[in-house]
């Protein structure tokens, strides 16, 4: 990646312990933030090559991307609606629900046409993380499917 890239070197989800997901969104959850700290490519527009620390909330039925510097000082925070995610949420859960059972079940060919679905769901969830963000913050794809990850399981806790 280019010097002027900014990146995320840490992710704090914030609102308590995640207790109410399930072992297959645990893992996830754990994939996506390790896969976050490897590589990715997020800074506020207005702050390019930022080192940043994210806090990732939902507060008030907001989304809030509270980027901090590497200081965990205060830069910028966006607040984006939950609205636009809720149906992409809603229907990861039950994919992720339809995944269990068909392991539970043993059913291989299920959980490939499952699989595939997620990857689906985690297209969409970028394409329409990058668009809420654009103009807020510069983002690239599988960044953006990572967060996605990490915003179902923070709904999934409420």
């Amino acid at each position: 990646m280019a010097e002027t890239t900014g990146q995320l070197t840490r992710v704090i989800l914030e609102g308590g312990p995640l207790h109410r997901i399930s072992a297959l969104q645990e893992a996830d959850r754990e994939q996506a933030v390790a896969d976050l700290q490897a590589e990715n490519e997020f800074h506020p527009a207005a702050h390019p090559g930022l080192q940043s620390i994210l806090h990732l909330s939902i507060q008030e039925g907001r989304l809030v991307f509270d980027i901090r510097d590497a200081q965990d000082a205060p830069v910028v925070a966006v607040m984006l609606a939950m609205g636009p995610f809720k149906m992409l949420i809603k229907d990861y859960q039950m994919l992720l629900d339809s995944y269990a059972s068909a392991i539970a079940e043993g059913r291989e060919a299920r959980i490939q046409a499952i699989d595939m679905g997620r990857r689906g769901l985690h297209n969409e969830g970028a394409e329409l993380m990058i668009e809420r963000l654009a103009g807020k913050v510069v983002i690239d794809f599988p960044t953006a499917r990572r967060l996605f990850t990490l915003v179902c399981a923070l709904h999934q806790k409420l």
